[in-house]
């Protein structure tokens, strides 16, 4: 299968990305946690097996050597994502969208979260938060029935799984995985992956 992961991300700017860690970060060192969270991200999808790898980027980034760079279009994130698969994945049979803010996620998971449409339509990745932090779309037009779906509220995973079902499609669950939101967040997720950029990112701005 010709396979394609997008990595939806935010330039790491000061005072433009992970402002809810602030406090106790300071715009500078959130924007440093954000830069190792992209970097761990980029690091596992290099690991796949993907055939193709996207950066969908908002702001000024530069693509790894391999990688497509594909500017975010303006809207709101839903609009974001919607846009980022009908614009990236043309010529992938099945395409994983992820974000910046699990940077425990590891190659299999990545692996396995596209894998799922070899069986299923979509699969769909919830957060803790109640968000969602991998969707795996077979034909990328589909994420068109995501883009009114609310975002950053405690049902917009559900929502967007009872979307992609009501529509008739078939959608495998993968793990719970738990987003980097607050300090909070990153202090936790820091200790289920000791051993990567963020981490060390995490220990050196949050103690």
């Amino acid at each position: 299968m010709r396979t394609q992961v997008l990595v939806l991300a935010k330039a790491p700017v000061p005072g433009r990305v992970k402002t809810r860690l602030c406090p106790p970060c300071t715009p500078e060192q959130a924007a440093a946690v954000a830069y190792a969270a992209i970097e761990d991200t980029l690091d596992a999808v290099d690991a796949t097996s993907a055939r193709w790898r996207t950066l969908v980027a908002d702001g000024v980034m530069t693509a790894r050597p391999g990688w497509c760079l594909v500017p975010q279009r303006d809207g709101d994130l839903g609009v974001r994502i919607a846009s980022a698969f009908t614009a990236a994945a043309e010529e992938a049979e099945a395409t994983l969208l992820i974000g910046m803010d699990t940077p425990q996620v590891r190659p299999d998971l990545l692996d396995a979260a596209v894998r799922a449409a070899d069986e299923a339509d979509a699969a769909l990745g919830l957060a803790e938060d109640g968000g969602w932090w991998a969707l795996t779309l077979r034909d990328p037009a589909h994420a068109t029935l995501i883009q009114e779906i609310p975002t950053s509220r405690p049902d917009t995973g559900r929502r967007t799984l009872a979307a992609l079902r009501a529509y008739g499609l078939r959608v495998a669950e993968l793990p719970v995985l738990r987003d980097v939101d607050t300090a909070a967040d990153a202090v936790e997720v820091a200790r289920r992956c000791p051993d990567g950029r963020f981490a060390a990112a995490v220990t050196e701005c949050l103690g």
